[in-house]
């Protein structure tokens, strides 16, 4: 964290030397039509494309008005709260032009000229076609009800308060705008469209560099989809053999994304937004083409390593044996965990998830496992399966101990193979929590 503070300090001090000159550089480009019309309903198709983009996950809140904003967003930097995109003229985009709209959506503008955090994922959204930042418009200018909201001010601390400075950044950080085909595949084309540019995935699921950009918004990049981090929780990796989307079937990742649960796991956290939201209303043709992008890039179908198949029989023989003398982990594993999720860590196809090989459960931050055995999850209700299954919290039953003591057991039995959870990391969870 210090390292990313003082790479950003340093931006700011380089801003202050060269803003005079940045000023005057132009930042976007236009871009490359993607124009790929047989994959978008031919009715509503802004509608279609904001649900492509989730806009809804960031400027709506749990029983409020669609995208009249007010969600919190964390970063490392403090708060962020979104703004309201309704077509209010007083407190939402109602006085915007397509132009304004399009600097919005590309370089990161208000209409005043304010530059938006990054948390707003122009990175990505500058590669959104004309066509859909059109419909786009059309839609939320027409379409959409206009909501009279005064949001909250974002207010960071200083440096970061000073937005003149994220110009900085989008010159040193921003690359040409406009999505460029480069499969000869409509499909590929198609799918690599929807999750770098209106789905961006990137932004969740990459790694951030120095500068605390995205490490590359397309796959040219080799940490582009690679895993990330938001506010503590593990956005898994999409790529490589120990990705989901290499160890899952296609037909499992399809129904993942339009159910939000699949033979092997369930959603949780952000993503959980993001499938209730976006995903489940994907077309099947839409679906198949990030199936197939996603299974292109992460070298499905090579040789998967090998499972610690012993070590899971152990995990199970000393569940089923009981005990007593047994570890505290596998005692609370036993009596609060067993009854959904059994004693082969397996859970039960479609409605509980794995625990073995689960890759929040293994992942290198403990935190979304953490606030998982605190709070509780939640599966969205969606389409195919509108029954929204719950797992219990367990904050008021487990002390800090016994979730470390738990999420380690998690974390090291059957065939997986991560690293302690610390007690103080428990408790630091469970007071962030308790802020929120």
């Amino acid at each position: 964290m210090m390292k990313l503070l003082t790479s950003i300090l340093a931006l700011a001090v380089v801003g202050l030397v060269a803003v005079a000159l940045i000023v005057l550089l132009p930042v976007g480009k236009t871009p490359v039509q993607q124009g790929a019309r047989d994959f978008t309903p031919a009715d509503r198709q802004g509608e279609y494309v904001a649900r492509l983009a989730d806009c809804a996950a960031c400027h709506s809140t749990e029983g409020g008005k669609p995208f009249a904003g007010g969600h919190a967003i964390a970063s490392p930097f403090g708060t962020i709260w979104s703004t309201n995109i309704t077509p209010d003229p007083e407190t939402g985009i109602g006085s915007y032009t397509l132009d304004d709209f399009r600097a919005a959506l590309y370089d990161g503008l208000r209409k005043d000229g304010t530059h938006l955090y990054p948390a707003m994922p122009y990175e990505n959204y500058r590669n959104i076609s004309e066509e859909d930042v059109r419909a786009l418009y059309q839609h939320f200018m027409n379409e959409v009800e206009p909501i009279s909201k005064q949001t909250k001010e974002t207010r960071l601390t200083f440096p970061f308060n000073q937005r003149w400075s994220i110009r900085v950044w989008n010159w040193v950080v921003l690359g040409d705008a406009g999505f460029r085909p480069r499969y000869n595949d409509l499909v590929l084309d198609r799918g690599a469209y929807i999750v770098e540019a209106l789905g961006h995935c990137g932004a969740c699921h990459s790694p951030r560099n120095r500068f605390f950009a995205q490490d590359g918004t397309d796959a040219a990049a080799q940490a582009f989809l690679t895993g990330g981090e938001i506010d503590g929780w593990p956005a898994p990796s999409l790529r490589g053999s120990a990705s989901a989307v290499t160890n899952w079937r296609a037909e499992e990742l399809k129904t993942f994304l339009a159910s939000g649960r699949n033979s092997h796991s369930g959603v949780t956290g952000v993503m959980a937004t993001v499938v209730q939201d976006s995903t489940q209303f994907l077309t099947d043709k839409d679906l198949n083409a990030v199936v197939a992008y996603l299974r292109n890039i992460s070298g499905a179908g090579a040789q998967l390593p090998a499972r610690n198949d012993e070590k899971a029989k152990q995990t199970i023989a000393l569940l089923n044996f009981a005990d007593a003398s047994m570890g505290l982990g596998p005692r609370l594993y036993l009596d609060n965990c067993n009854g959904c999720h059994f004693t082969n860590g397996k859970g039960a196809k479609g409605v509980f998830p794995e625990l073995d090989g689960n890759a929040m459960v293994v992942a290198r931050q403990s935190g979304g496992l953490i606030d998982v055995i605190l709070n509780g999850a939640r599966m969205p209700s969606t389409q195919s399966y509108p029954m929204r299954l719950a797992m219990p919290s367990f904050r008021d039953r487990l002390s800090d101990e016994e979730v470390a003591a738990l999420a380690t057991f998690l974390r090291q039995s059957w065939s997986n193979n991560a690293g302690l959870v610390d007690e103080s990391a428990v408790a630091a969870r469970r007071q962030k929590l308790a802020a929120h």
